[in-house]
């Protein structure tokens, strides 16, 4: 794929984030394979034709798959990589699966697969399909594997009714304490949490009784066997300009949560254990959610505060769930966070520990309303209504913290979603504006590359999305009766991993720039897989 590289950037430098309580600890480990090769910003791309994606100077894209690829094992309507084969009925087209997040592993032996006696390789990526129905799935592609018949394995097939019983399959990690990997769904009281066995005959079960019920995105385990969890449910809508009744309700009452789920037996997920969320105190008061005060939420002194640069606020972990006291059915996460007080957030996406912090900084980023409309009135924007992307910091094995904001969105910068480290100082951000947000700013997606140690973050635009054809087709069928797929190709499932599957080489550790591989995948469309590739080495 042609990638144009553009000269400008930006240089702008910055104060460290002041804080109210403690001075986070800032890494400055010298592992300089991130803003010292990220030195160029491209321009974003424009909604219209299909322009291709551009990348910063000294990066480029290899595919790795893509959705027409056809599946090893197909099992009912899933014989695709990412196009389910039900078209007809469907009346346009068939319906694009939605390959979400990327988990990259080496092993150090073929884990086998559906044909016998057949050499896999040991490095695989793995993806969660978030199409709906029923019939979200998992796949593995098998990158040492040439022959396009044994190239991406199905790990999910459906059951006797043609469904997997999934669905809206997004986030996605490995976990070296149960050597399993773990898939969350964004379905409210539908999804939960999948734990998937990577040795075939692969075994998958639910944690819908452990970890809960939610919205769910980013997942992530840490080096102590904990899971961080990110929920994704979108809140009551809201007028602009509340005392107009004739104003567009164009923003959202914050509404979901971010979680930590602390493991009986780390080995073990379903021996059960405690689920805890986030709870930040400003002015000494827990902020908390208001069923019956929508509005009083949406636009709080609380939350003006909460996303001022410049300030940092108390935080603690609030218990919600006690496999021990309240036993392993079903249960709605977010219904207890709320109950238990814990602080709710504008649609967070996902998380990422801070490399070399010890897994005591993390940093997650919630979404905003993705709607100009919100983020052009001066109070919402205070309020996060871009997007934005915090900090949160722990002492050492302690239960409380600080948070601060890190950036606040803009309509350059905004609807942030998936995120990764390329090292202790390179946070990449990628967007997901949505279909109404490119049309009404007309500009498509951007990934970008912030500095940690930098107070403004010294922002650049690592990646401007392009669109392929496919996917401009169906940006041309949106609002048509009857018409059921996305339309813009958006970022997602950007990730930068070695694929170290122990326990020493966790995600979250320092990667060595000389093993670690990055992917992302620009879904919708044609529904493809990258590898980004430095050129200038």
């Amino acid at each position: 794929m042609f990638v144009r590289p553009s000269a400008s950037h930006k240089l702008a430098a910055g104060l460290f984030l002041a804080a109210v309580a403690f001075t986070p600890n800032f890494v400055l480990a010298q592992n300089s394979t991130g803003n010292d090769q990220i030195t160029t910003s491209v321009a974003v791309n424009p909604r219209a034709g299909d322009p291709d994606n551009a990348l910063s100077y000294g990066f480029s894209l290899v595919q790795v798959a893509t959705g027409t690829e056809a599946l090893e094992n197909p099992s009912g309507v899933i014989t695709k990589f990412g196009y389910l084969n039900d078209f007809p009925p469907q009346k346009f087209e068939a319906t694009k699966t939605e390959a979400d997040e990327n988990t990259y592993l080496v092993f150090d032996h073929n884990p086998g697969g559906p044909t016998p006696g057949y050499d896999y390789g040991r490095r695989f990526l793995y993806q969660g399909h978030e199409n709906g129905n029923d019939l979200g799935y998992v796949t593995r592609i098998n990158l040492d594997v040439q022959d396009s018949a044994h190239r991406i394995t199905l790990l999910t097939p459906v059951s006797a009714d043609g469904k997997t019983h999934f669905g809206s399959i997004d986030g996605s990690t490995w976990d070296p304490f149960t050597k399993t990997l773990l898939f969350t769904q964004e379905r409210g009281a539908s999804g939960g949490v999948i734990e998937i066995s990577t040795e075939w005959p692969n075994t998958v079960k639910t944690l819908y009784g452990i970890l809960g019920q939610g919205g769910f995105e980013g997942i992530h385990p840490d080096n102590r066997g904990n899971i961080l969890l990110i929920e994704d449910a979108g809140g009551v809508s809201v007028r602009i300009n509340p005392a107009d009744p004739t104003s567009p309700a164009a923003a959202k009452q914050p509404n979901s949560f971010v979680y930590r789920f602390i493991p009986k037996d780390p080995t073990n997920l379903s021996a059960g254990g405690k689920l805890q969320a986030l709870q930040v105190s400003i002015d000494g008061q827990p902020v908390v959610f208001h069923a019956a005060d929508p509005v009083g939420d949406t636009f709080s002194d609380a939350q003006l505060k909460l996303h001022t640069k410049g300030l940092s606020f108390p935080v603690r972990w609030v218990t919600v769930h006690d496999t021990d006291v309240n036993g392993t059915a079903p249960f709605s996460a977010n219904a207890l966070a709320k109950a238990a007080g814990a602080t709710p957030f504008k649609r967070p996406e996902n998380a990422q520990f801070l490399p070399g912090s010890g897994f005591n900084t993390f940093f997650f980023d919630p979404t905003g309303d993705t709607n100009s409309v919100a983020g052009n009135t001066p109070a919402l924007a205070a309020r996060g209504a871009w997007g934005s992307i915090f900090r949160v910091d722990f002492p050492q094995d302690a239960d409380s913290g600080l948070i601060s904001i890190f950036v606040l969105g803009t309509a350059e910068q905004s609807s942030f979603d998936n995120l990764a480290f390329v090292d202790s100082r390179t946070l990449l951000a990628a967007e997901d504006r949505g279909d109404g947000l490119h049309i009404q700013l007309n500009a498509l997606d951007s990934i970008w590359a912030y500095d940690v140690r930098s107070g403004d973050a010294n922002p650049r635009r690592f990646l401007a999305l392009g669109r392929d054809q496919a996917s401009e087709i169906d940006a041309g069928l949106l609002g048509t009766a009857g018409y059921q797929n996305e339309g813009d190709n958006e970022p997602t499932g950007v990730h930068i991993s070695e694929g170290n599957t122990s326990i020493v080489g966790i995600q979250g550790k320092l990667v060595n720039p000389l093993k670690a591989r990055w992917f992302f995948t620009q879904q919708h469309g044609n529904n493809s897989v990258y590898e980004i590739v430095r050129t200038n080495q």
